[in-house]
């Protein structure tokens, strides 16, 4: 225990190490990332409406009008719309990043989704490779399967080896239609 303090100490008096920056005062920096970045994507998208562009239309023309036709006690920008051009560049200077922040965020879920695609067209790709087999091998399969006709003429052929006698009369007599068979 005694140790540690001391070694606490040392460090605390040389030169050439540097400070421990848990001890000094510090901004907070544990807010909501994703909070902020809704808002920044909000606030993104609604300077890209129509309302926002009138309401600022509105805005800068009042603005002009007062300045230029109002009683000159009554004028708040003295200067030729210095005032102006400063409110305009802080709105300019804060919605820049905030766009900016709004786009890395959009970025970020096109390139998910991308990959999500990529991954759906890989598997789809899988799939439908293995059907193409599938389809395949069912079509060798039923290249090897016995036909009716097939077996017919092999059956006849069989019976032909086993009685040589038949197969002369039946060479003989007359074929019978199945059809017109009266008796």
């Amino acid at each position: 225990m005694a140790e540690q303090s001391r070694r606490d100490a040392d460090r605390q008096s040389r030169l050439d190490q540097p400070r421990d920056r848990r001890r000094g005062w510090r901004p907070r920096t544990d807010f909501d990332t994703e909070r902020f970045g809704r808002f920044a994507e909000s606030f993104a998208r609604f300077m890209g409406t129509a309302t926002f562009l009138a309401g600022m239309t509105v805005f800068i023309i009042v603005w002009l009008v007062w300045n230029v036709v109002g009683p000159e006690k009554a004028q708040w920008d003295p200067y030729p719309f210095i005032f102006l051009t400063l409110i305009l560049s802080l709105q300019a200077s804060y919605a820049a990043p905030l766009i900016l922040l709004a786009q890395n965020r959009q970025e970020a879920r096109d390139r998910v989704q991308q990959q999500q695609d990529r991954d759906a067209d890989a598997q789809s790709h899988a799939d439908m490779e293995f059907l193409a087999r599938e389809v395949a091998s069912l079509r060798l399969g039923l290249g090897e399967v016995a036909t009716r006709d097939f077996l017919r003429s092999e059956l006849r052929g069989l019976v032909e080896a086993l009685d040589p006698s038949d197969d002369a009369e039946r060479r003989d007599k007359p074929k019978k239609d199945k059809r017109s068979t009266s008796d």
